[in-house]
C-alpha cells in the first residue's frame, strides 16, 4: 500500500491533494463532501481588503460617486455589495465549515497594503482556520509604481500579518514578477511559510455589440500546469518554504507531476467544478495506481525528484534550452 501523506505549511495531510479557493467553500456540506471524496485540506474563499474597508469607510459610496462621469471606466471594479458577506459573517463561516469538515480549513485573505483591515487575520486564527493563505492579486496600473516599492509594500504587509497569527502563513503570488526568486526568499525572511504558485488573473473581454467591457471566467485546463510546474522545479531545495502549485491539476498525471518538481500538495478547483464533487476519490485512486505500477512507496519519495537539483538536465529549465525548442519545432 503506497502512502500518500504528506506535508505542507506544518500540517500533516492524509494526501497532497487539497481543494483551492472557490465558492464550493461557502457551503459547509459541500466542504464535508468533498472532505468524504479525499481531499486533504480546503483552502476558503476570500475575504477581500475592500470588504473590510467597506464596512468601516463606506467604500461603497466612493466607487459609486462618479459613476456617471465614468460609467465605463468603473465596470472594471466589482459592485461592493456584490460582495458574498461582509468580514464578520466570513469569520462566522470559516467556524461552521471547520465544525463539519474533518480536514484542516486554510483562511484566505485577499489585499494587498497594511493597514486595520489586517486584524482579520487573527479573527480567522480564532475562528478555527489552521493556516492562513494570503492572496496578493493586484493588477498595477499607476506607472509612477516601481517593482522596488510594489515589493517592499508587499514585504510589509506579509512581516506585519506574520505579527498577527501564530498558525502558518502562506502567500499566492501571480508569475508577474521580473525576479520571482529573489522575492519569494525575500517572503520567507518576512515570515511566510509558504507560497502558492500561481494565480490566474481572470481577463476581461470586449463585446463588439454592445462596445461594453465583459468579465471572463475560464475554468483552467492541464496545459496551464507547466508555469508553475518550471517555477517550483526550479525553486525546490533553494529556499527554506513550502511550495504548494495551483493552476493545471486535472488528471493523475499533473498531481504526480507537481509532486516531482518539488511541490508538498497540488491545490484544484476547474477539475471538481468540471467532473463533480467526487472526482477527488478518482484522481487519487488513478495516483496511488501509477505509484504502484512504478514502484513509489510514498509521495515523500518521489518529491523534487524531477526537480532542478535533482536533474541531470539543468539546461531545460532555464534559457540554454530556448534555442533548442525552437529548433525543434517542424
Amino acid at each position: 500500500m503506497v502512502d500518500l501523506k504528506t506535508n505542507y505549511l506544518s500540517l500533516e495531510l492524509k494526501n497532497p491533494l487539497v481543494a483551492s479557493s472557490s465558492p464550493l467553500s461557502k457551503d459547509p456540506q459541500k466542504v464535508r463532501e468533498l472532505a468524504e471524496a479525499g481531499v486533504s485540506a480546503l483552502v476558503m474563499h476570500s475575504l477581500f481588503e475592500e470588504q473590510v474597508i467597506k464596512e468601516s469607510l463606506e467604500l461603497d459610496h466612493f466607487l459609486s460617486r462618479d459613476r456617471e462621469q465614468f460609467a465605463e471606466a468603473l465596470t472594471y471594479l466589482p459592485e461592493v455589495g456584490q460582495y458574498a458577506i461582509g468580514p464578520d459573517a466570513y469569520v462566522d463561516r470559516i467556524r461552521k465549515v471547520k465544525e463539519v469538515a474533518g480536514i484542516p480549513i486554510i483562511g484566505s485573505l485577499n489585499g494587498v497594503s497594511t493597514g486595520g483591515w489586517i486584524n482579520y487575520a487573527q479573527k480567522i486564527e480564532a475562528a478555527g482556520a489552521d493556516a492562513l493563505e494570503l492572496n496578493l492579486y493586484n493588477i498595477v496600473t499607476d506607472i509612477k509604481l516601481t517593482s522596488d516599492e510594489l515589493e517592499n509594500a508587499y514585504i510589509e504587509l506579509v512581516e506585519d500579518i506574520r505579527k498577527e497569527i501564530e498558525i502558518p502563513l502562506a502567500v499566492k503570488l501571480s508569475p508577474f514578477f521580473t525576479a520571482l526568486p529573489h522575492f519569494i526568499q525575500r517572503l520567507a525572511k518576512a515570515g511566510a511559510d509558504g507560497v502558492v504558485l500561481f494565480n490566474r488573473f481572470y481577463q476581461p473581454d470586449f463585446d463588439l455589440e454592445e462596445l461594453e467591457v465583459t468579465p471572463s471566467l475560464t475554468l483552467s485546463d492541464s496545459d496551464e500546469l507547466r508555469l508553475p510546474l518550471r517555477w517550483i522545479a526550479l525553486l525546490y531545495g533553494r529556499i527554506e518554504i513550502d511550495f504548494a502549485l495551483t493552476t493545471g491539476i486535472h488528471q493523475a498525471e499533473d498531481l504526480i507531476k507537481a509532486m516531482m518538481a518539488g511541490a508538498q500538495v497540488a491545490m484544484s478547483t476547474s477539475a471538481i467544478l468540471k467532473h463533480g464533487m467526487g472526482y477527488p476519490t478518482k484522481l487519487l485512486a488513478e495516483v496511488q495506481l501509477w505509484m504502484e505500477e512504478h514502484e513509489y512507496e510514498s509521495i515523500q519519495q518521489m518529491q523534487g525528484s524531477m526537480s532542478q537539483q535533482a536533474s541531470r538536465q539543468d539546461a531545460a529549465f532555464e534559457r540554454a534550452n530556448y534555442i533548442q525548442v525552437l529548433g525543434s519545432y517542424r
